[in-house]
């Protein structure tokens, strides 16, 4: 079917740099306070920044002795200790001044006092009762984190946009904020469509399948903390087609899986198309998830949808691949670049080029001698496969034979 609009069937690299411009129009406001904990995933709908200074006071990196550093210049050196300052000391408890001769026993973390510009470790020292010999000289600043360092009050922490991950909910924690306000998930719909779908929890007959592509859609969906809405299968007939068609467009973001493909049946290309939808690509060269849809129709809210092959695989590998800038967007995020790494081979490749292919692997070994080899599969429907593999290893269409040995590029699962 020819689109209204778009580019027809495009390369892995422009299909992604499409949806990525699109993400990057994108505008969410809607907004909710959540408690810290619970915020955990979700994307921070305001700023955070810094409620004072941080550190609040010259603060020590190290236990032992602040000294004044030119009195340890030359060493051994003998010391008075006037003062034992630990973390969370009092004002009251802190040295005044540390003047010539003296030396302060020092916490971690603890304020240090006036006077002293460095820290002698405690591994570096003897103790004989109130007087301390140094043995290791140091230089002005050491072990000591200065004031304001890592922020001044008022400096911006966090942005507005920033996926809460454990180091943020550290950081939004320091400056004393137990709820925290955050971008409401979007709602996605999922439509899946054919007359051999059925649902999950009805025995199958001969020709049938269940209706497995639903839930793992909806279990991507929830990892990228949206919300997902099942809708009813639909059936290979245009009106209930259309019907459920225009209920998955009052979601956020709309994703039917099958009917993509050039058959006779697969109807989806042409109910969107009756409904005035705008077509960005209409398949991608890649393997799997070739017939892969993206487009939006326009209304008084424009709405993005994507037609996801039906093959249980390809659906997973094309939301990884497209949706999931477009879905970080729809959450508040910029979206994230799509970063493979790089493993060494275990075994050769041999394949046929022409298009960009994202097949199931296993990786073995550790740390440097991490291998990966591709997992033995059936194909795109091949799921059981496909969740015994750890990454997807990303073959480049002009590639027929890659030798064991060469390092290839991963995409983790």
């Amino acid at each position: 079917m020819s689109n209204s609009s778009g580019q027809g069937v495009v390369t892995f690299e422009q299909a992604r740099r499409i949806v990525e411009q699109h993400a990057a129009q994108v505008q969410t406001t809607r907004t909710e306070i959540m408690s810290l904990l619970e915020a955990q995933g979700r994307v921070l709908g305001e700023d955070i920044r810094a409620d004072r200074d941080f550190p609040p006071f010259r603060r020590a990196a190290r236990d032992g002795y602040a000294v004044r550093s030119g009195e340890v210049a030359s060493v051994p050196v003998t010391l008075n200790v006037v003062a034992e300052i630990r973390a969370g000391a009092k004002p009251e408890d802190v040295p005044a001044q540390i003047t010539t001769g003296q030396a302060a026993g020092i916490m971690t973390g603890a304020p240090t006092p006036e006077g002293a510009d460095s820290i002698v470790m405690i591994e570096y020292t003897v103790r004989h009762g109130d007087r301390v010999e140094i043995a290791r000289t140091v230089h002005p600043g050491e072990n000591i984190v200065p004031r304001a360092s890592e922020a001044k009050q008022g400096d911006l922490l966090l942005a507005k946009g920033t996926r809460i991950n454990e180091t943020a909910v550290a950081v939004i924690a320091s400056v004393g904020k137990s709820k925290v306000q955050v971008y409401a998930r979007p709602r996605v719909a999922v439509l899946s469509t054919g007359d051999e779908v059925i649902p999950i929890d009805e025995a199958p007959g001969p020709t049938q399948i269940r209706n497995s592509n639903s839930y793992s859609i909806a279990s991507q969906i929830q990892t990228a903390q949206a919300e997902p809405v099942l809708l009813p299968i639909a059936p290979d007939e245009p009106g209930r087609l259309c019907e459920l068609v225009k209920e998955g467009l009052k979601a956020d973001l709309f994703l039917l899986a099958g009917g993509v493909s050039m058959g006779k049946y697969d109807l989806v290309e042409q109910v969107l198309a009756e409904l005035g939808a705008e077509f960005f690509f209409t398949g991608a060269q890649i393997q799997p998830g070739k017939p892969i849809v993206f487009g939006r129709i326009s209304s008084s809210a424009p709405k993005y949808f994507f037609g996801l092959p039906g093959n249980p695989v390809s659906t997973m590998v094309t939301f990884d691949l497209f949706v999931r800038p477009l879905l970080d967007a729809l959450c508040g995020m910029k979206p994230r670049p799509l970063a493979f790494l790089h493993v060494r081979l275990k075994a050769d490749i041999r394949t046929k080029t022409g298009l960009t292919r994202f097949l199931p692997g296993i990786l073995s070994g550790e740390f440097e001698n991490t291998e990966v080899e591709l997992a033995r599969w059936g194909g795109s429907g091949d799921v059981a496969a496909t969740a015994r593999a750890d990454c997807y290893v990303v073959i480049p269409p002009d590639r027929e034979h890659i030798p064991a040995g060469e390092f290839v590029a991963i995409l983790v699962r």
